[in-house]
């Protein structure tokens, strides 16, 4: 069997460490800022918009794992690829939605259930951004063996953060402004 020479871009390592800071800054701004005009009205939809990216990231993931198990990388390659372009896409609304709106307060009686799950989804959000990125990486590159074993801890994960994203959508929709 032949072993396959795989290039890899010594700045691509540089970059998603570099992308990632920038990503954990962002956010930690966004949560300090206060924007004080009025937010354009049709950004108030985002919470939504936000969850439906989410749901279909996990629906994406999930028939990504189907995909590879039948074989299939060809639509295993499509299926990341396109929860990497929601996942660009629900970034881009979070930081556009953050910026005019202040966080929203849980009012229901599941306080501590809230509390466990946002706080798990925010912490494994921002520990497997950086793995998911080389886990993409890896499998975009070739590098299939290295892929593997970043995918089987950070796919669950992944899997996780989506699924719980839509969660905390459905607990805070009664409270949006």
């Amino acid at each position: 069997m032949e072993s396959k020479q795989i290039q890899e871009n010594p700045l691509m390592k540089k970059g998603i460490i570099i992308f990632t800071i920038v990503v954990y800054a962002l956010v930690i701004i966004l949560h300090e800022f206060k924007y004080e005009g009025e937010a354009p009205q049709w950004i108030a939809s985002f919470p939504a918009v936000n969850a439906f990216l989410n749901g279909t990231c996990f629906v994406l993931l999930i028939s990504s794992l189907l995909a590879i198990k039948k074989k299939n990388v060809t639509l295993h390659q499509k299926l990341n690829t396109s929860a990497m372009v929601l996942s660009v896409v629900f970034l881009l609304c979070y930081v556009v939605y953050h910026f005019f709106y202040p966080d929203t307060s849980y009012g229901g009686d599941y306080k501590g259930l809230y509390i466990f799950i946002l706080l798990t989804h925010i912490l494994l959000a921002a520990v497997s951004l950086p793995f998911i990125l080389f886990a993409y990486y890896r499998g975009w590159i070739g590098d299939v063996e290295r892929h593997r074993k970043i995918v089987k801890f950070t796919f669950p994960i992944w899997l996780y953060v989506t699924m719980t994203g839509v969660v905390v959508y459905l607990l805070l929709a009664p409270y949006y402004g």
